[in-house]
């Protein structure tokens, strides 16, 4: 998660901040902003200052942060737990759209959502589990609000082709 009292800068920073140290061990704070900036640009991050503390942003522009601390890493793969969860409605569209757009530049996104039509607007396979065990893996042209819920249930007999 975010550290709420820091700032944005040191949120998106902290996880790689070996990559902002200067001799005698010192943060080059003008790479480490200027990282921010390109960040708070990139994904839409609406603030007064990269220097605002991460806990006084909504919700939405708190999960851009967290976004933007992960891909500063770098970053092939992203494990997305219920990232839209608790945003309004058009933090919530933003949101997709930076998870879109990182798709289709060829970061792998694993997405973890129980909102389903976040899963069947999201996905291009989804993987349903129930109590720690596959249900089922549908490909997002066959999936279905009903399918979904059927293999959570249980209830699903199509089997798994993994």
């Amino acid at each position: 998660g975010l550290i709420m009292p820091l700032s944005i800068t040191t949120n998106i920073s902290l996880p790689v901040l070996a990559q902002y140290l200067q001799a005698g061990g010192l943060v080059n704070r003008a790479a480490e902003a200027k990282t921010a900036e390109d960040y708070r640009e990139r994904l839409s991050i609406r603030t007064p200052s990269i220097a605002l503390e991460a806990g006084k942003l909504s919700g939405g522009n708190q999960q851009k942060v967290m976004l933007s601390k992960w891909l500063n890493t770098k970053p092939r793969l992203l494990i997305l737990d219920e990232p839209t969860r608790g945003i309004d409605v058009g933090a919530k569209a933003e949101v997709h759209h930076i998870i879109n757009d990182l798709a289709a530049q060829g970061l792998g996104i694993i997405l973890i959502s129980s909102d389903l039509p976040e899963v069947l607007a999201m996905s291009d396979r989804i993987l349903v589990m129930r109590e720690g065990r596959q249900m089922g893996i549908f490909d997002r042209e066959e999936a279905t609000q009903e399918l979904i819920l059927t293999a959570a249930m249980g209830q699903y007999s199509g089997g798994i082709d993994a």
